[in-house]
């Protein structure tokens, strides 16, 4: 499946309100979590024991096109989001329905420039809960 479609939508942490999606999603990042192996190994055993340990979601950026034209603009908004530091709710939405909601604060920043250089920023957010999924209605994608 392309990433073609996919969108991110926020609102604020506890609100009913629909999610609003941000316009100019260029790029998305990879969704999951990483567990931390750790070494459970008894003296008895003749190989290292592992468990999985808490999970590390790290980084996780999704690119825009940058656009500053209009006080609704995604930049504006996510920026004025990143300086008061409020956590908001977001939702990974993919072309064939997944979604994936979760709370985070963000920051923002513009990325450089050169001749025939697309300017555009980066939207990093430190995630503050869990990730729950929605999987798709069988046999359903949007957009056909």
């Amino acid at each position: 499946m392309l990433a073609n479609g996919a969108t991110l939508g926020y609102k604020k942490k506890g609100d009913t309100a629909a999610f609003k999606d941000l316009p100019g999603l260029k790029e998305i990042p990879d969704m999951g979590v990483d567990a931390e192996k750790v070494e459970n190994t008894c003296l008895t055993d003749k190989n290292k024991k592992y468990e999985n340990g808490i999970g590390d979601i790290g980084d996780m950026t999704y690119k825009f096109k940058y656009d500053n034209r209009a006080a609704d603009s995604p930049y504006r908004i996510m920026r004025g989001f990143a300086q008061s530091g409020e956590v908001l709710t977001f939702q990974d939405k993919l072309k064939d329905g997944t979604t994936t909601e979760f709370d985070a604060q963000v920051s923002v920043k513009r990325t450089g420039g050169g001749v025939n250089g697309v300017i555009e920023f980066d939207l990093a957010l430190s995630v503050q809960s869990n990730f729950d999924y929605t999987d798709p209605t069988e046999g359903t994608q949007e957009g056909e």
